[in-house]
């Protein structure tokens, strides 16, 4: 499944266009490395999202085209959530 679809349906960001966005702005690491949007998500893999002035980052628990909003945090697991600190991954 595509980064950028991932985030959408597990309702981390709302919009898809949103999760483009966020993704070409190198706000989102795959396993550690800064992905594009069409970078492909598995299960067990590692993303860590930055939104505004915090890191979030989750483990991919199951893929699925579409859920409902009930079931989105289903598809991940809150791993860690820290304030950002200026570093050589998120310069901004």
């Amino acid at each position: 499944m595509r980064l950028d679809k991932f985030l959408k349906v597990s309702r981390l960001i709302k919009r898809r266009t949103v999760a483009k966005d966020v993704s070409e702005q190198g706000r989102v690491l795959l396993n550690g490395r800064e992905a594009k949007p069409s970078a492909t998500v598995k299960v067990g893999d590692e993303i860590t999202v930055q939104f505004g002035q915090k890191l979030v980052t989750v483990r991919v628990e199951r893929l699925a085209d579409t859920t409902r909003k009930e079931e989105a945090a289903t598809m991940y697991t809150l791993t860690k959530e820290e304030p950002v600190a200026k570093s050589e991954d998120f310069p901004f």
